[in-house]
């Protein structure tokens, strides 16, 4: 008996140039149509055809295809049979933008693309990148996996290659910013702003180095004030406040994930001593 197909669809009103969707067993089919966004799909389980540019492809697992903006296209199960595959809608000014802040994009690129891209590389990306957006991570660090993605995708980090050196004297700069400011809800336009980079060499640059996104570095940050300030005697609550956590759970969480402990059993312990 075939399985009952499952629909999920993710869109943040922060990040509002994306939305993604996974489908699992689906048997819908699709009526020719086309997006506003540029769409980016990948075949996870079963067979379908692409019908695009008057062209009929077969896709299977691992297949991942590039449709533009404005393209009409149709991808539907082979034999009427169930398929499992992933959506990406992403708005093409602002891939435009990401790639663009790089100096190596040629604005046409988008409405020039392969008629029928598979890319293999990509279904794991792509994979991952959903993981995170349909995960529990920050906004900030979907917004950063988002420009990696993009980034790596559409842009040649060749041309613009940093020397390690330079770029760990930018990143120090931007360090001692989100310490002295590590309260603050800081932008990753901000940051990348401060290290001179564009949005993608920054995220891209700063895991590199650091090994941490920058939103996750900040956070680090946070627990590590938080861990002074609780010494220092100030009471949860306030610590909470002081340091910009939207409420106490999401102290205490953050806490408990770097410090293996709450941070109520933390001043019970160090009161203890």
């Amino acid at each position: 008996m075939p399985r009952q197909p499952i629909h999920r669809f993710w869109r943040s009103s922060a990040l509002p140039f994306v939305e993604s969707r996974i489908a699992n067993d689906s048997t819908a089919c699709y009526a020719p149509h086309s997006h506003t966004s540029l769409s980016i799909g990948a075949v996870d389980g079963g067979r379908s055809v692409l019908h695009h540019g008057g062209v009929c492809r077969p896709l299977s697992q691992g297949d991942v295809v590039l449709i533009p903006a404005g393209e009409v296209h149709a991808c539907n199960p082979e034999n009427d049979g169930q398929w499992s595959y992933q959506m990406l809608y992403l708005d093409p000014n602002w891939v435009r933008d990401v790639a663009g802040e790089m100096g190596t994009f040629d604005a046409q690129v988008l409405s020039h693309l392969p008629k029928h891209t598979t890319l293999h590389h990509l279904h794991t990306r792509l994979t991952d990148l959903n993981r995170c957006l349909f995960g529990t991570a920050s906004v900030q660090d979907k917004e950063a996996a988002l420009l990696l993605f993009v980034g790596d995708l559409f842009g040649s980090v060749r041309a613009r290659r940093s020397h390690p050196q330079s770029d760990s004297k930018r990143l120090h700069g931007v360090q001692a910013m989100i310490k002295a400011r590590c309260a603050e809800a800081l932008t990753l336009d901000e940051m990348a702003a401060q290290a001179c980079m564009s949005r993608y060499h920054f995220v891209r640059a700063f895991k590199r180095t650091v090994g941490l996104t920058p939103h996750a570095w900040q956070l680090d940050q946070r627990i590590q004030r938080a861990r002074h300030l609780l010494d220092q005697g100030m009471g949860l609550a306030e610590a909470a406040l002081h340091l910009g956590f939207a409420d106490q759970s999401h102290f205490q969480r953050a806490f408990k994930q770097r410090v293996a402990t709450t941070p109520g059993d933390y001043v019970r312990n160090i009161l203890q001593d």
